[in-house]
Order: C-alpha cells, then sequence, then structure tokens
C-alpha cells in the first residue's frame, strides 16, 4: 500500500528548472513580507503580526498539487501558499497587516480579521455562486487553534456526496467529485480535540483530504514532547495507517527543507486522494519558525542557543538556495540580483500599501481641520476646539478613530449653539460615521433581497376534516417531500439514518433516499457541525442533526467562531446554508433537559435561532430556509414528536416567517411572551385566567434570532400595558434579552402601567424525572400566580391576595 514515488504529472528539466526558480521568488518574496511586517508591527503601524517564515517550501510543494476545485482550510501560516496561488501579492499582504476596509485592496477580510487569515470569493456581487470548478478555493480562516478542522472534513465530504449521489446539478461545485481538501494545521495544535475528531471521521468515512502538519516542534514556547505522545505526530497515529485489511490513513512523513521528496509526497498525495478518495496525512518535519511565535514575543527566551543555531543552518529557504547553486540551476551571483531585486519589490509594495492606507483618513482630515477652525471662529468655547484641532493636527498619520473622536469632542464645546457652522459639523460627523460604520459591522447576516427574512408566509392548508397525526409524521413527510425537491439536500447525524432519529422524524426515508443522503455519523458533534458547513460551502444543502439540545455545547466553538461568523469575516463573500436541526425542552434530566439558550442567542449571532411551537411550523420553517441559503438552528420541542396535529395537504410548501411573531390568543389584560414547549403551557394557563376574569394576549415569540421585526409584540403592550415574558432559560437568558427587545429597542417602556417582568426557570440545572421538572422550570401554576400577582398589584380589590 505504499505510494508510488512518481509525480502525477511529469515535466521537462527546463519546465522544471523555471518552476524552481518560480518558487525561489515566491520564497524570498513571502519571507520579505514576513521579516518586515514583523518591524511594521514593533513600529505601531499594525496591532499584531503572526507570519508564515519558515514553512515556504511545503507550502508551495502543495500549492503544485493543488487543482481547480479544491478547497483549502488551513491555519495562519499559509501566506506563502497563497502567494503561490496568485491570490496574495504582497501589497495586498501589508493591506491585510494595516486592517484596510476596503475589499478590493484588502481581500480576505477588508480589515475584520488580523493579517495571515485567507479566504477566496466564492460569491458574485448578487450573492449567487462562482464556478468554483474554475478556480483554487480556500475557506476563511479563523485563529483558534484546529478550529479549522471539522470544516475540512464536509469539504471532503462533498467531493464523495458529488461523485455518488445521483440528481445534482454539480455545475460550479464539482466535476464528478475529483477535487481535494486540503488542511494545514501546526503540530502543537494536532493536540486539539477538533484534530482527532475530524481524523477519524474522515478515517471512517474515506473522504478525499489531505492534512499537513507543520511541524517545528515548538508549540508557541513548549516543544513537541509536552504536546504529543512520543513527541511526534505520525508515530502517535501510526495505527490509523492503512492496510490490506483495513481502510484508514495514508501517512507520509517528509523534512520541510527537502524540495523533490516535497513535490513527489504532495504530488503523491494528491493523487491517492483525488483518485481513491482515500485520506492522507503528510507530516512535513524539521521546520523552523526564524522570528519566533508571533510579534508577542521572541524565541530567544526558549530555545537554547543550539536550537536556534540548528533552526538557522536548516532553514528551508537557505537549504532551498543552496540546493539550487549546487545542481546549477542558478548561480550565487544570479540569486543575490534576484533577492535584491524581491526586497525593492517588497519596500516598494509595502509603502504603497501604507500610502493607501492613510489616504482616505488624510482627505477626512483636510475636510475635518478647516471645519474645526470655523466653528471655532464663532464660539465662546473656541480655546477647547481650537486645542482638538491642534491635536488632530499634530497626528500626520490618524486613523479613522481620531477623526470620529475628535469631530464628536468638538460638538460637546457647541451644545448652546445653533450655528451654520455647528450643523456643518453635525452634518459632517453623521455622514462620517454612517460611511465608516459599515466597514466594520455589515454582513452579519444576508443583506441581499433572497434573505430568508423575505422569504413570503405561506399557511399551512387543510382538508375540510384534517386527518389528527403524531407530530413526528408532519415532520416525516414533509422532509420526504423536501428531498425529492431538493437533490443536494441530505442529513446526517447521531442514529439519524437506519432509525431515522431517535424520534422517527425521517423513519424510512434513508431507505428512499441512501445512506449518503441520509447516513448515521459517530457521536462527534463538533464535526457533524464541520461536515455540514464543509458541504455548505460546496453548494450542497445539508442539515446537521445534534441529537439533542445539551448536546450542541459541544460543538458551540465550531458553531459560534466558524459557521455563525463566517459572511460577517468575508464581507459577504463566502456563504454556508447550512441547517442545525436539535430537539430539547421539557424533558427530565440535568443532561437532556437543558436550555442553554441565552448563550446560544449571543453567541451565534450571525446565525437564525427558531424555536418553533410544534412540528407543524418546524416543518414550515425547514421549507423556508431550504428557499433561501443562510445558516439557522432549529430546535424542535422535545415533547411534542407525539402530540396530535392536523395533517397539512400543502407538505413541502408551507413556510413559517422567520422574524415574525405569531398571536395565538388576543387579550386585553396583559401580554405574554414565550416560544416552543413552554407556550403550550402559557397557551393553557392563558384559558384558566380567564376563569379568574384576566384577559391575556399570548404571543409565540418562535423566531428569536432576529426577533420580530415587525415589532408585533409592543403593539400588543401598547394594549394590555403589561408585559410577562415566560421561557425555561436560566435567569438572565432568552427571556432577559426578549425583554430587552420589548422594551428597549421597540420602546415598550411607553406603554407600561406595571413593571415588565420575567418567568424563568431556576439558576440550577433541571432536576430529574416529572417532579424534577416541575420544581425547576415554570409551570402552569407559577405562570398563573405571576400574571395573577402582576394584576394584584394594579388593582387588589378585584384580584384578592392568592396566598
Amino acid at each position: 500500500m505504499k505510494p508510488n514515488p512518481s509525480t502525477s504529472n511529469d515535466i521537462s528539466f527546463d519546465d522544471f528548472k523555471s518552476q524552481i526558480l518560480q518558487d525561489y521568488e515566491t520564497a524570498v518574496t513571502s519571507r520579505e513580507c514576513s521579516l518586515m511586517g514583523r518591524r511594521e508591527v514593533l513600529s505601531g503601524k499594525a496591532k499584531f503580526g503572526i507570519f508564515g517564515d519558515g514553512k515556504e517550501l511545503p507550502q508551495l510543494a502543495m500549492a503544485r498539487a493543488f487543482q481547480d476545485g479544491d478547497f483549502r482550510s488551513g491555519y495562519y501560516r499559509d501566506q506563502t501558499f497563497m502567494m503561490a496561488l496568485g491570490y496574495l501579492s504582497p501589497k495586498a499582504f501589508f493591506h491585510g497587516l494595516y486592517a484596510t476596509t476596503d475589499l478590493d485592496k484588502e481581500p480576505m477580510s477588508a480589515g475584520r480579521q488580523m493579517g495571515g487569515h485567507f479566504v477566496t470569493h466564492s460569491l458574485n456581487e448578487d450573492g449567487t455562486w462562482k464556478n468554483l470548478t474554475e478556480q483554487k478555493n480556500s475557506s476563511a480562516d479563523i485563529s483558534c487553534t484546529a478550529g479549522q478542522m471539522p470544516r475540512l472534513l464536509g469539504l471532503a465530504q462533498a467531493s464523495k456526496i458529488y461523485r455518488h449521489v445521483d440528481g445534482i446539478d454539480q455545475t460550479n461545485f464539482s466535476k464528478n467529485g475529483n477535487e481535494v481538501a486540503w488542511g494545514t494545521i501546526g503540530n502543537a495544535s494536532t493536540s486539539e480535540g477538533h484534530f482527532f475528531e475530524t481524523l477519524n471521521a474522515a478515517g471512517v468515512m474515506q473522504v478525499p483530504m489531505v492534512i499537513s502538519i507543520w511541524d517545528d516542534e515548538y508549540g508557541i514556547s513548549v516543544p513537541s514532547e509536552f504536546h504529543t505522545t512520543k513527541g511526534d505526530i505520525s508515530e502517535a497515529l501510526s495505527g490509523l495507517q492503512r492496510d490490506e485489511d483495513h481502510a484508514g490513513f495514508e501517512i507520509l512523513k517528509v523534512k520541510g527543507w527537502d524540495y523533490t521528496a516535497l513535490i513527489h509526497a504532495f504530488e503523491n498525495a494528491s493523487d491517492i486522494a483525488r483518485e481513491s478518495h482515500v485520506p492522507v496525512l503528510i507530516h512535513v518535519t524539521e521546520l523552523t519558525q526564524p522570528q519566533g511565535h508571533s510579534t508577542s514575543g521572541s524565541h530567544e527566551r526558549y530555545k537554547s542557543a543550539e536550537r536556534l543555531e540548528w533552526e538557522r543552518e536548516n532553514d528551508c529557504n537557505k537549504r532551498f538556495r543552496e540546493w539550487i547553486i549546487e545542481n546549477g540551476i542558478s548561480t550565487e551571483e544570479e540569486l543575490k540580483k534576484q533577492e535584491r531585486e524581491i526586497k525593492q519589490k517588497v519596500r516598494a509594495a509595502k509603502k504603497e500599501a501604507w500610502s493607501e492606507f492613510l489616504k482616505p483618513q488624510l482627505e477626512a482630515k483636510k475636510q475635518l481641520v478647516p471645519l474645526l477652525d470655523k466653528v471655532a471662529n464663532q464660539s465662546p468655547n473656541r480655546v477647547f476646539i481650537n486645542k482638538l484641532k491642534n491635536d488632530l493636527i499634530a497626528i500626520e498619520e490618524p486613523l479613522k478613530k481620531d477623526l470620529a473622536s475628535v469631530s464628536r469632542k468638538a460638538l460637546r464645546y457647541l451644545l448652546e449653539e445653533n450655528s451654520a457652522e455647528k450643523k456643518q459639523l453635525q452634518q459632517w460627523v453623521d455622514n462620517f460615521l454612517a460611511t465608516n460604520e459599515p466597514h466594520y459591522s455589515s454582513h452579519l447576516y444576508n443583506e441581499l433581497d433572497n434573505k430568508a427574512t423575505k422569504v413570503a408566509q405561506v399557511a399551512p392548508t387543510y382538508a375540510e376534516s384534517p386527518e389528527k397525526v403524531d407530530g413526528r409524521i408532519i415532520l416525516r413527510d414533509n422532509f420526504d417531500v423536501l428531498f425529492a425537491k431538493y437533490p443536494e439536500a441530505l442529513v446526517f447525524g447521531e442514529d439519524t439514518g437506519n432509525i431515522g432519529d431517535v424520534n422517527q422524524g425521517l423513519e424510512g426515508l434513508q431507505s428512499k433516499y441512501g445512506e449518503l443522503r441520509i447516513s448515521d455519523t459517530g457521536i462527534r458533534e463538533t464535526s457533524i457541525i464541520g461536515q455540514g458547513i464543509g458541504m455548505a460551502l460546496r453548494g450542497l444543502r445539508p442539515i446537521a442533526e445534534i441529537q439533542y439540545l445539551d448536546y450542541i455545547l459541544y460543538a458551540i466553538q465550531t458553531l459560534s467562531d466558524d459557521l455563525a461568523t463566517l459572511m460577517y469575516r468575508t464581507v459577504g463573500k463566502q456563504k454556508a446554508p447550512l441547517i442545525v436541526r436539535t430537539r430539547g425542552h421539557r424533558l427530565e434530566g440535568i443532561w437532556h433537559s437543558g436550555s442553554p439558550m441565552g448563550g446560544l442567542i449571543h453567541l451565534l449571532r450571525g446565525m437564525y435561532i427558531l424555536a418553533p411551537r410544534n412540528m407543524t411550523q418546524a416543518a414550515g420553517f425547514y421549507n423556508t430556509l431550504m428557499k433561501s441559503d443562510e445558516p439557522a438552528l432549529i430546535i424542535e420541542s422535545l415533547n411534542g414528536y407525539r402530540l396530535k396535529e392536523d395533517m397539512p395537504t400543502n407538505l413541502g410548501e408551507f413556510c413559517t416567517p422567520i422574524g415574525k411573531v405569531e398571536t395565538i390568543k388576543e387579550g386585553t389584560d396583559i401580554t405574554l411572551l414565550s416560544y416552543g414547549s413552554t407556550l403550550r403551557i402559557v397557551e393553557k394557563v392563558a384559558h384558566e385566567l380567564l376563569e379568574v376574569g384576566i384577559d391575556a394576549e399570548v404571543i409565540d415569540a418562535q423566531s428569536l434570532l432576529p426577533f420580530d421585526l415587525d415589532h408585533d409584540v409592543v403593539k400588543s403592550v401598547a394594549k394590555t400595558n403589561r408585559l410577562l415574558v415566560i421561557d425555561e432559560d436560566v435567569p438572565g437568558g432568552c427571556s432577559a434579552y426578549l425583554m430587552q427587545e420589548v422594551v428597549e429597542k421597540q420602546g415598550g417602556y411607553r406603554y407600561l402601567d406595571s413593571a415588565p417582568q420575567t418567568l424563568s426557570a431556576k439558576s440550577h440545572r433541571p432536576a430529574y424525572a416529572s417532579d424534577g421538572d416541575y420544581f425547576s422550570k415554570p409551570n402552569a401554576e407559577d405562570i398563573f400566580e405571576k400574571v395573577y400577582q402582576i394584576m394584584h398589584e394594579t388593582d387588589p380589590k378585584s384580584y384578592p391576595a392568592l396566598r
């Protein structure tokens, strides 16, 4: 099972020589960018720097094996790779370092991420997909160590789906699953659980993935023996090596300064993964880190003199240079000339990038200084305004925050004035903020007309005498319609395939649509989410199932740092329309009945969070999301699968609106706002309250992110003048969020005759069994008595104290 050492594409010596010299130019260019980048940080022009020096040669080899349609899921030292592909120029490198907010100049994130985070653009201006098979692709990096690994699994799995599932339009996404997903990671980060979980899943699934480990024997200041069993990750993982009887990984090991061995290794890895869909691990050893981990410190503090000397002698660029001369490919004099020219180019690029970065601020400064001069000349507070003006003049290289701060402070000295000059300054500040704030806040969600919140509501339709069925049947039959309608749709998770999920909401669908579309996974929530992100990045419509809501905590880092931020950190240039399906609420026991909604609504900004009260509403949300292309979390009510509901006649068509509430019962005395399983209890209590003369209005929040875009709740509060928010999250959790939305954001405070209140679960996790649920979470009596107490405080005569 050893790979063939020949490369996939044999080339002539002249072509090989040209390739070598081109690679050397890229390696030296990248190194000069790293060296100058560090100086720019230390000079104060950039906030932080983390560079790819010492890793240049293996990245060049990887770039040679990387083909159109392939995807990278890497980390922040891959600048040489991006330069080799032509996606990162020296000038763009420095724009990334300076955090230029112009996407044309800083195409990786328009300054939203620190330098070293790379991306290619998958979307056209109108949000439609580019042809990803005609370009080399990089999924958007995140800083979190090993955080790039889960999505790598999905990027590779997409090739398997495209190769083996019929009926999918592959036009923009694949050529018969011929694409390889390439992951990169530092040796120390292989200690993270994300790495091991992804590796295990890839070995089981047999997907075309190549993981490259850049090994410089340290993790910041800590040597390998403290990170890895045996101090060697490929040795530690040797049990994953495939053999004639067992599928697994192909494991290759190569020295990071050996150019020809690197070329062979990466070509072989590409062939194995691309043709046979076998995952490959390339352990690249004997690498260095000439400038240390980052600009935050010096590696001289923790490396011995002997180690530092070894790194100087075995620097991959130095060894590459010696090899070029020894083999007569170029001479010392020719290389020195080439190196001088490269230094000049990089220096010029740095200077030009800094000039372009400063230009908008300098132009704004030219506008603001005369304006401050004008307002000062006619103001009694001219001394204070002139000081602000002079302080701004003294800043030769102003940032946007300098201009915003000075101009806004100047307005404080004009409070009692009403001059034309003051109005000009006010207008300048408003325009400046309106122009610049979106550079830092846009594209958290889709901003185009096809966003999910614009999908029109379509109500369920029913026969004259509708059949009463278990809620799970509505969900199952609706999924059946969706999978028939969308060949690119698939669902996967623990117990999802063979038994059709633990509540049979997918019952029988695997036999109908196959094991690749309705599939079981191992117990590994983080990489389940990663599967979904990666496949969604490649044009599929995955539904990743997390068995219970509590288990989503295993995957929260990947959801929060990767999926929820994707559109924001790419300024709308990549999307991953992953639907995360889970179930929760009102079951017994600490580990199966939690309600981490407060955490989710804050950690997952950038996703939709939907909490339907029944399975018809849930099915409608799935239908809505499949008509759009944004990530969402749907939390089905765990105790609702066996409750009877009317069977709709328009399965797959009716759409529950996102960002809208639903009034379940109208009333005049108090507004009760809730969602999910608790909403059903609230609805029951509302009818009991009528017996004591309290007419409550009941509103189902149903869409938590976003919440009530039409501000319908405040309209209810304006009528009832009282508000109670009920949910089963901990105090200060989701109910507090909803309270802020209604009282503060919607202005509900203006209509209140009583203090707005929340009724939540207790601070602890729910205790076991029905009694535990009763005493841990809001029950019907709690809700009744809380509403009655509010009315008692308003009118104690009509509503005498209960107890």
